[in-house]
Parts: structure tokens; sequence; C-alpha cells
């Protein structure tokens, strides 16, 4: 099976104007000799120096349209007292969990708001605590 080095990038080969394939000769022969070896063995025909950058990661947000770091910063600075570092490891843990749609996550939130509700429910947390 034969990949062309351009399918790395966005899975399709592109024929190169003459003046690119000038500056790809003009290119090759000015590597050294260990860097055309690798290009040898991919081929030099399916050889594409005029490769498109990758694109740029894609933010992860929640449904609220907040990413990761935003939702763990607004809720540490919304935490009143003092925390642990262990503390703001398990929020920024829980917040990517849950951003990616983590099924784990999911049941540690749910499982969360249901226990909160039965302590209120039972009378062992204020309302305005």
């Amino acid at each position: 099976m034969s990949i062309s080095a351009s399918m790395y990038r966005d899975g399709s080969d592109r024929p190169l104007t003459p003046a690119e394939e000038e500056q790809k000769r003009v290119i090759y022969e000015k590597m050294s000799p260990r860097r055309r070896k690798f290009i040898d063995r991919i081929g030099y025909e399916k050889w594409d120096p005029f490769q498109k950058p990758n694109d740029p990661m894609e933010l992860r947000m929640d449904i609220s349209k907040r990413t990761t770091q935003q939702l763990v910063r607004e809720f540490l600075q919304n935490h009143k007292g003092e925390y642990s570092n262990d503390y703001g490891r398990g929020a920024l843990e829980t917040a990517v969990g849950l951003v990616n749609k983590d099924e784990k996550f999911r049941g540690i939130f749910d499982f969360c708001v249901w226990y909160y509700n039965l302590l209120l429910e039972e009378g062992y947390v204020d309302y305005e605590s």
C-alpha cells in the first residue's frame, strides 16, 4: 500500500503547477543526503513540500460555550474559602471529563446532583449554603 505524504494533512493528492515542480526539484537538490533518503523512501513523486499546515486544534467547549479552563477558573473564583491542590485538580479533571462528554464524569455529575438534592430534601443542607 502506498500513501502519499500529502494525504497525512488533508487526505487529498493535488497536482503541482510547473513552477511548484521546479521549486520542488530545487528544494530536493539542496537537501542533505540524509533528508533525501527519507524523501526517496516515500517516493519523490508522492512527496509534497508545499503541504497545507495542520488545522488548529479545535477548542472544546461545553453547552454554555465555555472552555474547560474558563469553567474551572470561574468555579474556583466563586468558591468560598481556601481549597487544596487536590480540590482544584478534581475540579479540572471533572471539567475536562464533562466537556469531552466522558460517561464516567457524566455519572459522577449526575450522582452529585442527585445526592445534593437528597440532602436538601432531608434537611441536611440549608438552601442558602
